[in-house]
């Protein structure tokens, strides 16, 4: 047995992080090894448990004690738990099922629609506000600085600029990190870290809250990211019809208060926030089947695209009242690359080699860019886990960022002619000529997407190479630096923003030394196939990211190139690193659920990887045995078999919830009497503990109650999945992948729970 846990891991590759240093966790709780999660798949006794796994260093040598003893929450077991995404067949649940009639069935299935529409009309929304709210303070602050430029030009004292700008950039950072650092850690990043594990079945505290999507909202900077844990938040509280922070109940869609019927919405509300940013309805459906669902109901695809279709509706159409033009709806989204037309900028079949060179090119950029990345987060982990030092470093970053950016288009000297074809939003002259400006700022003074814009669609000869090379080295660093700092930020636009550049840079590099080059290497065609390529090689997307790319652009003719591009980036990055996300995810230390069991566990068996001793209860059980029970901080097992007094059959399963909702109601009966005539409970008083259940150490049980039995025949699921000891992990592993499950009785051949210990 000691050998297994090297032979086993979650992860599809070796890990080669190094050393076993204990590090706080992102969020700040205390010592965590980050090398590398075990691969076993263990859990209280002879049940799995598949969010309860350990992060110890897979290199040490233990012993077959110490393997089966391994609890995987002994580290992080308060910071993640799994969720219930198998739902509990018991009496009380069928009799409600059985009681409901036809048209009660189809009253919930409109009800979900109407909770998407709700998703999708709130989202966008939210992507309104935010986008008018960013473009404001963006154009105050380009203005004044664009200002403040041209007045010390000519008198000189520019010096005066750089520290203007400098400071608002600083300042700006400065309220986004303030609110992340010190009242909401969850909103830092991206958000998509979070969502995939919640989609994946683990549960991230405070992570769908009101006010954490106040933070998100109020922090974050006009990015894909956000707007996609904005809408996860969005449709985890519509869904519920409450607000738990608020502790404001509407009594609406109270059926849905379960982890599988919140997890279908918040998929809806992840798709709505991808549609929302891009303007990219089919890419929404797919981002939630590729990247984010584990679990996935094939009833959903259509209600998650009509929760996409109204996010974008519904932003474009605030957006041109807004803009003074009710009748024009045909803003893709909250970040618009604009259209490609297929005539000018159409491919050829003999670039395709090119193309996929590219894409090898964004592979190997990506995977740069994530082991640099993973190598800084550490630091953080190591240095920069207080608050205080967390702003501190965002305001750095914000001033560098502004101090580079100002070095570089004072330094540079490619002026371009101002024509009436540019749309330049804040031209800099500087020292051009009149009716020139500068290039280098076009790409730097500008907000990114903007930027991105700007080198999809303006003509050649636009930028010079020079130009091209200092941006896309300088901006790859400060974009690195970037992400993972404390504030709502993505890593979509700085990505993509990258690629265009390096793009940009090859296609007019082939213009200038293939014959007739200039005729079919168009610039902006090579900017987009770049962005694509370097997106895809650092988060490693490609079919929803292939369609998000389509519809951001409006043109379908690049769907097989970018396709091809992507595919060769996955392929490529995969060799060296993980996906960005995957990489934040271990380092989290959440028990992440990957597609695959690990190719060497087919020797592997289910008696060979649980953990032992396992806790069951009696049908009839001692209320005082329940509660010392639940209130043993050692195990914080989450469910228990229910088993046959002497015999030590299984005969149900039995969640901590219930038992906490029955303490709380006191379903129990004194022991002397003869028969057991408990109170009756109804679903909805689970319902209405849902989701935030009361510890045991707040339920009052006198020492008279403790010797009341509790009879579990009612409220366990008397048909919990059960697999033999010699079942294989491969196969385990598949039933815990296709049913979402989260408890895995294993049994001898004489059905009794393996080890059990009353």
């Amino acid at each position: 047995m000691a050998n297994i846990t090297k032979k086993v891991s979650w992860s599809s590759r070796g890990d080669e992080s190094g050393g076993g240093e204990r590090t706080p966790l992102l969020n700040g709780s205390e010592e965590v090894r980050y090398t590398r999660q075990v691969g076993l798949l263990s859990g209280d006794g002879g049940m799995f448990h598949i969010g309860r796994l350990s992060t110890v260093d897979l290199e040490e040598d233990m012993t077959s004690d110490e393997v089966n003893s391994i609890d995987c929450v002994k580290v992080n077991r308060f910071v993640f738990q799994s969720l219930d995404y198998d739902n509990s067949e018991n009496q009380l649940f069928l009799e409600e099922e059985r009681r409901m009639s036809f048209l009660g069935f189809k009253c919930l299935e409109i009800s979900r629609w109407v909770i998407c529409g709700l998703i999708g009309f709130l989202t966008g929304l939210i992507a309104c506000c935010i986008d008018i709210a960013v473009e404001n303070l963006a154009g105050v602050k380009y203005f004044v600085v664009k200002q403040n430029i041209e007045k010390f030009t000519e008198v000189g004292g520019l010096s005066i600029s750089l520290i203007l700008w400098a400071v608002l950039n600083a300042a700006f950072v400065m309220v986004g990190a303030v609110i992340v650092a010190f009242f909401e850690p969850g909103a830092a990043g991206s958000g998509i870290p979070q969502i995939k594990c919640y989609l994946n079945g683990v549960k991230i505290p405070r992570v769908r809250q009101m006010f954490h999507l106040l933070n998100v909202v109020v922090g974050c900077r006009n990015d894909e990211g956000p707007m996609i844990h904005s809408g996860a938040v969005v449709a985890a509280g519509v869904s519920q019809g409450r607000s738990t922070s608020l502790k404001k109940d509407f009594k609406i869609f109270e059926y849905f208060r379960r982890d599988t019927e919140k997890r279908d919405f918040v998929s809806a509300g992840a798709a709505a926030g991808v549609s929302a940013a891009f303007g990219a309805p089919v890419g929404g459906v797919l981002f939630s089947l590729e990247e984010g669902a584990s679990f996935w109901n094939q009833m959903l695809t259509w209600r998650i695209f009509f929760a996409s279709m109204i996010s974008t509706f519904t932003l474009n159409f605030f957006l041109s009242i807004y803009n003074k033009k009710p009748g024009d709806l045909s803003s893709p989204g909250l970040i618009n690359f604009g259209r490609f037309e297929s005539d000018s900028v159409a491919y050829n079949l003999y670039e395709i080699p090119l193309f996929i060179v590219m894409g090898a090119a964004g592979g190997l950029l990506g995977a740069l860019f994530n082991i640099l990345n993973y190598w800084l987060t550490i630091f953080r982990i190591r240095y920069v886990h207080q608050p205080c030092l967390q702003v501190m470093e965002a305001m750095l970053v914000a001033a560098v960022t502004a101090t580079v950016s100002f070095a570089m288009i004072y330094f540079s000297n490619d002026c371009q002619p101002l024509g009436p074809d540019q749309s330049e939003d804040y031209p800099l002259q500087l020292f051009c000529a009149d009716g020139e400006y500068n290039s280098m700022a076009t790409a730097f003074f500008n907000t990114p997407e903007r930027s991105v814009r700007s080198l999809f669609h303006n003509p050649p000869g636009s930028y010079n190479p020079l130009t091209l090379s200092l941006f896309t080295l300088t901006y790859f660093f400060l974009a690195c630096w970037t992400y993972g700092l404390t504030v709502s930020a993505g890593v979509f636009i700085p990505s993509l923003l990258i690629g265009a550049a390096w793009g940009r840079l090859f296609g007019i590099l082939l213009a200038s030394i293939t014959p007739d080059g200039s005729i079919w290497a168009d610039p902006g065609k090579y900017a987009l196939i770049g962005a694509a390529a370097q997106l895809g090689g650092i988060v490693r997307m490609t079919l929803s990211l292939t369609v998000i790319m389509v519809e951001a652009t409006g043109n379908v003719t690049y769907g097989l190139p970018i396709m091809l591009v992507l595919l060769t980036a996955k392929i490529v990055g995969d060799y060296f690193v993980e996906g960005l996300y995957d990489i934040h995810i271990k380092l989290q230390s959440v028990p992440f659920l990957h597609l695959e069991a690990p190719a060497t566990s087919h020797w592997l068996t289910a008696r060979e990887v649980m953990s032992a001793p396992v806790t069951c209860f009696n049908r009839i059980e001692k209320v005082g045995t329940i509660v010392d029970v639940l209130s043993n901080t050692s195990t914080n097992h989450n469910g228990f078999p229910v088993v046959v007094p002497v015999m030590g059959k299984v005969c149900g399963l039995i969640l901590r919830s219930q038992l906490i909702v029955l303490l709380k109601h006191k379903v129990f009966v004194e022991l002397a009497r003869s028969r057991l005539t408990q109170r009756k409970l109804q679903l909805k008083d689970f319902r209405d503990a849902y989701p935030r259940f009361p510890p045991i150490q707040s339920i009052h049980i006198s020492q008279d109650e403790r010797e009341c039995m509790m009879d579990l025949t009612e409220f366990m699921n008397p048909t919990p999945y059960t697999v033999p000891q010699e079942t294989s992990l491969p196969r385990v592993f598949k039933l815990f992948r296709a049913l979402g499950l989260r408890h895995l009785v294993v049994v001898d051949s004489e059905n009794r729970v393996s080890y059990c210990v009353h």
